[in-house]
């Protein structure tokens, strides 16, 4: 039987092991202080170094130098590569991949939305993650270019109260499962149905791309503060999600899941 999930985030271990039956998500904060900013721009390779110095805002650029250093910082505890080591490639729709040899099957996906960053961690399974700040803009009618009739229905039905919540959840769910399947938008979000209604679990309800996918992937709401909402998808059913704070404790003791986890 699989272990449930857990339901709260709990300091990242320093050295975690991925696992056949079980995903990590990270979160952390991208407002660090410049001591901590500098230490994580060490990390990155020239090209990352160069897009940063390319924007035209501080807090943009040390957001970016944070995101992708932690990334980096994160990847490297599961493969024991040093950061700065850790190589990538990308999909054909642009979907990052981890490159190094020694983290064979180790997958993973990032999201951001002001301040917050995710990173999903999974063993040998497609994965993707999506995280949204609730902003203007996001009503009615961007719903009713991008939802299907049935995701638009079911929101047009909804009392104001929980409307645009209904909206961040269906939204994460589509956005997340997009890039799991790294398709990017060449698999239409009108194309398939996921759960928004209130108290309704993350599940994928249709895709009519790929009726079989129903049966074969799994969606889970995370966890967030309010104003925000983030949703995770992947390939399978059956594994345990687990929560992580970055940047965890030094001594925080591995949580490996048996004879399946590679370190």
């Amino acid at each position: 039987m699989t272990a449930p999930d857990d339901a709260t985030w709990q300091p990242g271990p320093a050295r975690p092991l991925a696992g056949w039956n079980a995903i990590d998500v990270w979160r952390a904060d991208l407002d660090v202080e410049p001591v901590l900013i500098d230490h994580l721009r060490g990390s990155l390779s020239p090209d990352e170094r160069a897009r940063a110095d390319r924007f035209r805002f501080p807090r943009d650029a040390d957001r970016f130098v944070a995101g992708r250093g932690i990334l980096r910082d994160i990847l490297g505890r599961y493969v024991a590569v040093a950061p700065a080591a850790l190589a990538f490639r990308y999909g054909p729709q642009g979907k990052p991949e981890l490159e190094t040899p020694a983290g064979p099957g180790v997958g993973f996906n990032v999201s951001h939305a002001g301040g917050v960053l995710l990173v999903a961690v999974g063993l040998r399974r497609s994965i993707g993650i999506d995280v949204e700040r609730d902003r203007p803009g996001l009503d009615l009618e961007l719903a009713a270019r991008y939802f299907s009739p049935g995701e638009l229905a079911v929101l047009r039905g909804l009392p104001d109260a929980r409307r645009r919540r209904a909206f961040l959840d269906c939204w994460t769910r589509k956005e997340a499962y997009i890039k799991a399947r790294g398709q990017g938008l060449s698999l239409p979000l009108d194309s398939f149905d996921v759960s928004l209604g209130p108290d309704e679990p993350a599940r994928l309800l249709a895709d009519r791309v790929d009726p079989g996918a129903v049966a074969g992937w799994s969606l889970r709401a995370l966890p967030m503060p309010a104003g925000y909402a983030a949703a995770l998808a992947a390939q399978g059913l059956g594994w345990r999600l687990r929560l992580w704070e970055w940047p965890g404790r030094p001594d925080a003791a591995d949580r490996g899941v048996g004879a399946d986890a590679i370190g």
